[in-house]
């Protein structure tokens, strides 16, 4: 079967720019590049990958183009544009010929209440839809309710929820969190990607039985046409090798029929990033 891993970095690591890695992340304060992930993907026989962003800079968008331009196996980039900037289509314009750059995404999990709903922002995304880009929505679970007042306003822009809006897997707090994604669900523009949850459990004792219930509301919420597989490589490895997550989440699916799993693993990704 066919697997794309939709959510990856790459960094020359750099610990001002990178300085969300904190000392109990040593293992991932390093460099971490293409050749790096080809050992992995081929491992695991994943085929493709979508690299995402992990720093705010037209620089970063730059670097991972300049990484997907020189590896077949990255089929897509989620770099980064300022969406609150009124000359952004600009921006975009320097990158009007750039088949591999498929959307952009703004860390929103380090911003001040309210960042979401400002209407440069706002105004922002709908000029990435005009110009037949995605959106990759980071948020903290705590966010959810801003980010669903947000999508109203855009009920047509794809969008895709990151590491299912990161849930405190670690505390168990499920309830809140599962209330508000599925409101986010209700919009059939909205996606969401199966991935970065590891992180958010205890790292060293986590149990696919602490994530089963997160995966469980995920999928009830957006079926099986709107969710994707994403490891978060290399930032799940402070807490899982790549092969751990991927077979968890394999193993869960296991049951769904062949056509859903082709789907959650590759089809939707090839749907949502026009691959």
């Amino acid at each position: 079967m066919k697997i794309i891993d939709t959510h990856q970095h790459f960094w020359n690591y750099d610990p001002k720019i990178h300085d969300w890695i904190n000392e109990d992340m040593q293992a991932i304060q390093k460099d971490f590049l293409p050749a790096d992930l080809a050992i992995e993907l081929k491992e695991n026989k994943v085929e493709a990958c979508i690299s995402v962003q992990a720093a705010q800079s037209l620089q970063e968008t730059d670097f991972l183009l300049a990484q997907a331009k020189a590896n077949n196996f990255i089929q897509g980039v989620v770099g980064w544009v300022d969406l609150c900037d009124l000359k952004m289509e600009q921006a975009l314009e320097k990158y009007a010929t750039e088949k591999l750059l498929k959307g952009f995404r703004h860390i929103l999990q380090a911003e001040p209440k309210g960042f979401m709903l400002q209407e440069s922002f706002i105004q922002g995304l709908k000029k990435l839809q005009a110009n037949n880009y995605t959106y990759d929505l980071l948020i903290y679970a705590h966010q959810l309710k801003e980010a669903n007042e947000m999508v109203k306003h855009l009920p047509t822009v794809p969008i895709v929820i990151d590491h299912i809006a990161k849930p405190n897997i670690k505390a168990g707090e499920i309830e809140d969190w599962k209330k508000e994604i599925t409101g986010l669900a209700n919009y059939p523009n909205v996606y969401c990607k199966i991935s970065g949850m590891v992180t958010e459990a205890n790292w060293n004792n986590w149990t696919a039985a602490d994530l089963k219930p997160y995966l469980d509301a995920v999928v009830a919420a957006f079926g099986t046409d709107r969710i994707l597989f994403g490891s978060d490589w290399p930032v799940c490895l402070v807490a899982s090798t790549y092969s751990k997550w991927l077979n968890l989440v394999q193993n869960y699916f296991n049951t769904f029929s062949s056509s859903e799993q082709e789907a959650i693993f590759a089809g939707n990704a090839i749907k949502f990033y026009k691959l």
